[in-house]
């Protein structure tokens, strides 16, 4: 029995597999209730994200962004050696 993850749920339901990843799953689908659970809160919590009303960042967020990452760039450019090309977190926090 193949062990699928949240991911390989969405990349099922926006049709992003390959058929026969698409065929395994579908066929772990019928076998396995709790997948199928896990499927059907994925596609309910879609439908309440369409309804979700989205407003644009503020500006001072957008702002802070900028110059996080200019300021990155520019220490980049000055020590190319210790230059992260992963960031895992930024907080920005808003006055």
């Amino acid at each position: 029995m193949p062990n699928f993850t949240t991911e390989d749920l969405l990349l099922f339901m926006y049709n992003e597999m390959s058929d026969q990843e698409k065929a395994a799953l579908g066929q772990e689908l019928q076998n396995n209730w709790a997948l199928r659970e896990k499927l059907q809160v994925l596609k309910e919590s879609e439908k309440s994200l369409q309804k979700v009303k989205m407003q644009a960042p503020r500006t001072k967020t957008i702002e802070a962004i900028m110059d996080y990452a200019s300021s990155t760039q520019e220490e980049s450019n000055a020590n190319p050696s210790t230059a992260s090309p992963n960031v895992e977190y930024l907080w920005i926090k808003d006055k």
